[in-house]
């Protein structure tokens, strides 16, 4: 099983700090964030090779962190995918960059993904052997009311914390559980993310390609313990300090 983790976004929203390094390797309290993430996976024998897919801008910084005490301290082969764009405008999105490590490592093999600015305080050790028996599995965590959702997807559930419904930034929300960027996808699904691609649908938001998965195949829910962190903006980066 491997992991991906995604990190070629530009972090418009945290210039200056952005310019000239990427968010997930911005530290939080003195750890590189995409640190914290490896870490949250810690005992997670089924993986056994780490892909971090950036751009151009950010890739030699990421060499340089793969080869640190800390990433290698993680135990797993780590690859640095460059997926070779330079500005915000011309990146291939998250979708668009998880087809391109696919196609670029000849990859074949169950893929976790993670966005690497997220954070968690509690462990994700369980979510690879979960997802070996559930197939397509989803974090999902719930943000505690209707207003902050509308941010993110929203997700219903059966008694079997199967998917039964899926909306991106839902407008007139009716729950308040929130898919969030941490997703299984098996071997077998992994043609399924080019066709999604090749349909012309958004290459961005990766929830857009759980959302056209639901109907077509069963996907699974994973509640995250503890806290779920995501990082998007100077308040929110700051505010992972305190609670970390």
């Amino acid at each position: 099983m491997k992991l991906l983790v995604l990190a070629a976004g530009y972090a418009t929203r945290l210039r200056p700090l952005t310019d000239n390094q990427a968010k997930p390797l911005l530290p939080v309290r003195g750890l590189p964030m995409i640190d914290r993430v490896l870490g949250s996976f810690a005992g997670s024998a089924d993986i056994d090779h780490v892909y971090v897919v950036t751009n151009r801008r950010y890739a030699p910084n990421f060499e340089r962190w793969a080869a640190s005490p800390t990433a290698q301290a993680h135990g797993w082969p780590i690859g640095i995918c460059d997926d070779g764009t330079s500005t915000n405008e011309d990146r291939l999105g998250a979708i668009g960059d998880i087809d391109f490590v696919i196609k670029s490592t000849s990859l074949d093999d169950d893929l976790i993904v993670v966005a690497g600015d997220n954070l968690f305080t509690g462990s994700l050790g369980d979510f690879a052997p979960l997802a070996r028996r559930r197939g397509i599995l989803v974090g999902v965590y719930d943000v505690g009311d209707l207003d902050t959702i509308r941010q993110y997807s929203s997700v219903t559930l059966d008694s079997d914390a199967r998917i039964v419904s899926f909306e991106e930034k839902p407008q007139q929300p009716t729950g308040t559980l929130a898919a969030i960027a941490l997703y299984h996808y098996p071997r077998r699904v992994l043609p399924l993310i080019r066709r999604y691609l090749s349909e012309g649908n958004n290459p961005d938001q990766p929830g857009r390609l759980v959302q056209w998965l639901v109907p077509q195949e069963p996907c699974y829910a994973y509640p995250v313990s503890g806290q779920w962190l995501d990082i998007g903006s100077k308040e929110s980066y700051d505010a992972a300090q305190d609670i970390l």
